[in-house]
């Protein structure tokens, strides 16, 4: 399955305040991920089996070594106002009281780490929008596991936004092993990644 572009007509010219009011109350498909890049809202499917294990392999190490107060969220919203985006990370990390400021999503700037696996129909967001926007927003660590990179599959770790534009801070193949910097110091064992 892929993606979906939904078509709307303009709400208050497409203004971001517009743009949640249609994301929030439009009775979207049972289980689909919502999002907004760059302005327009996409649908996707639930992701595959392998997406899955590999967002829970990487959680799974990453408990071993945040904080107490931090949590890690899957199905969270983060928003980038700037950039019309909201985004759903696969993995967001972020201190846990800091849910309490909205009802259905919190500033991207609050995320300490956000993890993206991709999958055919969001690859390229994950790759160009996405990396734009947790830049933009200041996210000091992005990681993007590319299941789909045209070389075959890739990690790529970003950090130092500057000017709305991150530095490839480590970047690898599936296999490798992989190290999250401070404050996470954490290696990551990409050989069990499975590939599709």
């Amino acid at each position: 399955m892929s993606a979906l572009t939904v078509q709307h007509e303009p709400v208050n010219g497409d203004s971001w305040e517009g743009l949640v009011h249609l994301w929030e109350e439009t009775d979207w498909p049972e289980g689909c991920k919502v999002e907004i890049i760059e302005g327009i809202i996409t649908v996707a499917p639930t992701p595959a089996n392998a997406h899955n294990s590999i967002t829970e392999t990487v959680q799974r190490k990453l408990y071993s070594v945040i904080p107490e107060e931090w949590g890690i969220y899957q199905v969270q919203s983060v928003a980038i106002p700037s950039r019309k985006g909201m985004f759903i990370p696969d993995l967001l990390v972020m201190a846990s009281d800091l849910l309490s400021e909205s009802e259905h999503y919190v500033p991207a700037a609050a995320a300490e780490l956000v993890v993206e696996v991709t999958s055919p129909s969001n690859a390229s967001h994950d790759r160009i929008a996405k990396a734009r926007g947790y830049a933009h927003a200041g996210v000091p660590l992005y990681l993007l596991i590319d299941s789909f990179a045209p070389g075959g599959p890739t990690v790529t770790l970003y950090g130092e936004p500057t000017d709305g534009v991150y530095r490839v801070i480590q970047a690898g193949k599936f296999g490798d092993a992989f190290h999250l910097p401070a404050p996470f110091g954490l290696q990551i064992d990409t050989s069990t990644f499975p590939t599709p």
